[in-house]
């Protein structure tokens, strides 16, 4: 393409632009929207439009004194010249493709050039207006780090000024979504013909976004100047969404592919209502979205106290563990000084639906003496902080939240997801709320019940600390014979609040000092609960303390060297689901999934052990419960060896957020302390706990997938890390072939809606 096809009509006076594909390429910001709503027919203000490369060459054609160039430009300013011959005065305006703040304002009311020369000499009105609007976008020769190509290619607009009285609307109401005109800034619209409405719909079924509209209205006639996008709400954009489905301008497919799985997420938290003019007071990293206030609280026992007293409080720590549990669940939000995205706090927040800020580096706590600081300034239980876990942001006492109002709108938009999704979503629940939850947003099943999470209640812990504890078999299988009938009953609720969906039981898994007494004070308690001297029982946490507990006595490790925590967990499960049966008519899809494998004998070892107790139990040939073996893959030999394990599995399900810390060699809780700096020097692009890394952790992932099917064509395939819940991972699990993912229970209408967009 010619410089001279570089300088063009969009909406010329007279007649309809004419443009080539071209220059159809080179239209961006409001260039495309005048084009297209002129091209419909609507009336619009005579536009012309200059590439930076055309304009550059017009000054250097002038230190030449040449001019051929020059007499092209002069004629595409005489296409804004309208019948009467009068030439109008203009205005120049940037075109960017995304709105910036330090672009050039309108330039209004410059005079027409008297002579042809005027039309570029940088001192004369038009040709300075059009100078100073490309210098405005930024990009000078010494700064610009993107192609020549793209800055050449930046334009720079020049309409007939339009008569009348400026007005300003958007196409749709910013909070509600529905069709407008709109307020822009909240002051009433005045009366507008009713064209309005005409132009409203075209430029909704052309841009299908929130567009804030600048027309001319003088003596009844409406006439078009120019259009950018703004944001909405998400609640506000779903409403759209489905209302031009319902006006039949998009297909429900159109619908699916076009909303905004992250901004989904928002729709299900609280948010802070007017954030804007309130700076925090600390920022770490939004691990759970939504916004919380309360009362400061520094122990899992006043948060319940609170709680029953129907106060909102928030559980500042240091960091959470398992014995925080109860807690959590009764706080309003956590705000935690240490951790990551896959921190203990982060998961549980996000199966709870708890909004959950952490790794404040700021944020120290002194539990003992109920006081933190954040930053140089102390506070005491009782004074109030508002959290946002969508962004990490911690303020200063309580602000006003929004409530979510879903309305109907998500329920339509995710039934038509349904339509296109091949791959099933579960959750990752253990409790009958949160399972409940997570089916009210249309979960196909549980993909993780992580069995130890069912052990934090008080009376249990002591249980399970007898157990840990004990000094052999007999003193360990004493202990936990106690601990089969609870389990046996959390089960049972389980599988009958699923309704034969399938369930997947993931064995004990985490170190068993995450489950031990630290401070003094639990250490004494715990030693009167169990009957043993202060003295003896450090003396036996010295002994099972490990240097690595993650990489430690965990998982199948528990199972092999300890088989009476294999059988009680068995014994339990399908207790439960022979309990649930005999309560329902579906019958019980129980999967049961061995964590922390490495080698294909471990796995043979438990599932001789598992399949000969549920023969034993009288179930291998039953109907009403169906009963599958599985391992979760979250090592690297595991991957490798995927092909050896495949023989002896039913499925497999990969386990993210170990796969990446074991693939990496990063702690996933001490990460937040160096992983920032990392994306800020472009070391790494992004958190890989966050976002799937695709070349190494799935790479490993597709090796497994590839040598598991090969071996198996049979295997069951699932993802049951935090990944399965993030958007952008989910585009890459969508290509692998898996049968479902697992993600907390507020993110499966996210993955509901990305895995249909990745399938359309």
């Amino acid at each position: 393409m010619s410089l001279a096809q570089e300088m063009f009509a969009i909406a010329p006076a007279m007649a309809k632009a004419n443009l080539s594909a071209s220059q159809l390429k080179l239209l961006t910001g409001k260039a495309r929207w005048i084009f297209r709503v002129a091209d419909a027919g609507f009336p619009t203000v005579p536009t012309i439009a200059i590439t930076r490369a055309a304009w550059d060459e017009l000054q250097a054609e002038r230190g030449r004194k040449d001019k051929r160039l020059r007499t092209h430009w002069v004629a595409c300013l005489f296409k804004l010249v309208d019948k009467d011959g009068v030439p109008p005065k203009l205005v120049v305006r940037t075109s960017a493709s995304a709105h910036n703040g330090g672009l050039m304002p309108a330039r209004i009311g410059i005079p027409a050039p008297d002579l042809p020369e005027d039309a570029v000499d940088p001192n004369r009105p038009l040709a300075r207006a059009i100078k100073q609007a490309f210098e405005s976008y930024g990009f000078s020769d010494r700064t610009w780090t993107g192609r020549e190509e793209d800055r050449s290619r930046q334009i720079v607009l020049v309409q007939a000024m339009a008569g009348g009285d400026d007005e300003q609307f958007l196409t749709r109401n910013a909070t509600t979504g529905a069709l407008g005109p709109a307020p822009l800034d909240g002051s009433p619209l005045p009366r507008m013909p009713d064209s309005v409405n005409a132009l409203i719909a075209l430029l909704d079924a052309k841009a299908g976004r929130h567009m804030a509209c600048l027309v001319s209205v003088e003596k009844g006639t409406l006439r078009f100047i120019s259009a950018r996008p703004v944001q909405a709400t998400p609640g506000a954009e779903l409403n759209a969404a489905v209302d031009r489905v319902d006006r039949k301008v998009w297909t429900p497919q159109s619908a699916v592919s076009r909303v905004d799985a992250n901004r989904l997420a928002l729709m299900l938290h609280p948010r802070l209502k007017s954030p804007e003019g309130v700076a925090p007071i600390a920022v770490g990293l939004g691990v759970s979205p939504g916004a919380a206030t309360g009362i400061i609280v520094f122990n899992p026992e006043d948060a319940a106290r609170l709680r029953a007293r129907g106060q909102h409080c928030i559980l500042v720590v240091n960091e959470t563990g398992p014995a925080d549990i109860e807690g959590m669940r009764a706080a309003t939000g956590i705000l935690t000084a240490r951790g990551g995205m896959s921190s203990h706090a982060g998961v549980i927040a996000r199966i709870t639906g708890k909004p959950c800020v952490a790794g404040v580096r700021t944020l120290s706590v002194d539990a003992v003496e109920m006081v933190c600081r954040i930053g140089d300034r102390e506070f005491r239980a009782g004074e109030r902080l508002t959290i946002d876990g969508t962004d990490g942001s911690v303020y200063l006492g309580s602000l006003p939240l929004t409530q979510p109002q879903i309305g109907g709108s998500i329920g339509k938009l995710l039934g038509w997801s349904d339509a296109s999704r091949s791959i099933s979503v579960r959750t990752n629940v253990e409790t009958v709320d949160s399972a409940r939850t997570a089916l009210s947003f249309g979960a196909e099943g549980i993909g993780l019940a992580r069995s130890e999470h069912m052990f934090f209640s008080t009376e249990r812990m002591v249980a399970l600390r007898r157990m840990i504890l004990s000094e052999d078999e007999d003193a360990r299988s004493r202990a936990l014979a106690g601990l089969v009938d609870y389990q046996t009953g959390d089960y049972s609720a389980l599988f009958s609040a699923m309704k034969g969906l399938p369930v997947t039981v993931r064995l004990f898994d985490p170190p068993l000092h995450e489950f031990l007494p630290r401070t003094d004070e639990e250490i004494e308690e715990t030693a009167a609960s169990l009957g043993v001297a202060v003295r003896a029982l450090r003396l036996r946490l010295e002994r099972i303390a490990e240097i690595n507990p993650m990489l430690g006595h965990r998982g199948v490790r528990l199972a092999i060297t300890y088989p009476e925590i294999l059988q009680m967990q068995m014994q339990a499960m399908l207790a439960g689901a022979r309990a649930a049966s005999e309560t329902q008519n579906e019958p019980v899809i129980v999967e049961m999934m061995v964590p922390f494998v490495s080698t294909a004998t471990e796995v043979s070892w438990v599932r001789e052990r598992a399949m000969a107790i549920v023969e034993n139990a009288g179930l291998s040939r039953s109907e009403r419960v169906k009963f599958s073996f599985g391992t979760m893959i979250e090592l690297p030999r595991a991957c490798l060896r995927t092909g050896d394990i495949a023989h002896m599995v039913d499925f497999i399900s990969f386990g993210t957020n170990d796969l990446t810390q074991t693939t990496f060699g990063i702690s996933r809780d001490d990460a937040p302390a160096f992983l920032a700096a990392y994306q800020r020097k472009g070391v790494y692009e992004r958190d890989p706990f966050v976002s799937l890394d695709v070349k190494g952790v799935g790479e490993l992932i597709q090796i497994a997938i590839q040598r598991g099917r090969a071996a198996n064509p049979k295997l069951k395939i699932g993802i049951c890390g935090e990944h399965a819940g993030d958007p952008a991972s989910l585009q890459f699990f969508s290509g692998l072939g898996v049968d479902y993912v697992s993600c907390s229970p507020y993110r499966v209408p996210v993955a509901r809606l990305t895995l249909a967009q990745t399938s359309t």
